[in-house]
């Protein structure tokens, strides 16, 4: 797949695409409450795009382990002012992190031209109507549950061939209903139901995840496998996941999910530059 199809845009996948994390929540695990006012949030997107993004993931529910439901009308009151400032303000392409069918719609209409559902599309029925019908680019992801028991005793026989199995599953479905294939990317949920373990493995694992065609997310920004690895709090954990985008680069990864944005295009634009150096 050369091409990510998502509404009216289709975004050129001959280099790694950056997408920056913009979380308009009082309670995420590294930036929580930094960017609740639309015009917070605006800037902190254009400086994401000034430094090299190439999307704007924009979330209003938190999703961290233990993470609290928030209610549709809640997180839609979040994130669709956000939205349409980012949009109005900077013209970027913006992606929406919610599993709810009704929230992406709003944020759809403001101009989110991408779902990022860390359901897969499974918590709400919905969304994969609205998906098919906007032709709207999707993430999916694999998660064990739900934020609130995900983290309870997370158990594979093997991780790698288990998640890969799920995600090409998952993308069968939305096939199915509509969805066209060029509008699907496969995410296998860095820190989502896995051990710290279970993360590396992940990561190593990336050449088999790729193997089924889609394009791969990964999204290990400053999570706690870092953490656990190089027994470092959440605020220093830039060096380490700039190893692991690295590393998710050189193995095949599309699309990489971040929130120091300078710091890990330049990691990016070097790891593409040697792999495509002449031999």
């Amino acid at each position: 797949m050369t091409m990510w199809d998502c509404c009216d845009k289709r975004l050129p996948l001959d280099h790694v695409l950056v997408m920056g994390i913009l979380n308009v929540t009082p309670d995420s695990f590294s930036d929580g409450g930094l960017f609740l006012d639309p015009g917070a949030a605006a800037d902190h997107a254009a400086r994401m795009l000034e430094e090299g993004a190439d999307i704007i993931d924009v979330g209003g529910e938190s999703t961290r382990p233990g993470a609290a439901e928030v209610s549709t009308a809640d997180e839609a009151a979040r994130v669709v002012p956000v939205v349409d400032a980012v949009v109005s303000r900077t013209g970027a392409t913006v992606s929406i992190d919610t599993t709810k069918a009704e929230v992406a719609r709003a944020a759809h209409d403001v101009g989110a031209v991408i779902i990022n559902d860390v359901s897969a599309m499974r918590s709400d029925p919905a969304m994969c109507d609205l998906v098919a019908e906007t032709g709207a680019g999707i993430v999916l992801m694999h998660m064990l549950g739900n934020p609130r028991t995900m983290q309870t005793n997370p158990t594979y026989g093997d991780v790698v061939t288990e998640v890969r199995d799920a995600l090409v599953g998952w993308a069968a479905d939305a096939l199915a209903a509509g969805v066209p294939d060029t509008c699907i990317v496969l995410d296998p949920g860095i820190g989502f139901g896995k051990t710290a373990e279970h993360n590396l493995q992940l990561l190593k694992g990336i050449p088999a995840l790729c193997e089924p065609g889609f394009p791969v997310l990964v999204g290990p920004s400053r999570k706690s496998f870092i953490g656990t690895a190089l027994d470092l709090p959440v605020q220093e954990r830039l060096e380490g996941t700039a190893a692991t985008i690295a590393w998710s680069v050189a193995n095949g990864a599309s699309v990489i999910r971040v929130h120091d944005v300078k710091e890990m295009v330049r990691v990016v634009r070097m790891t593409e530059a040697i792999a495509n150096a002449p031999s």
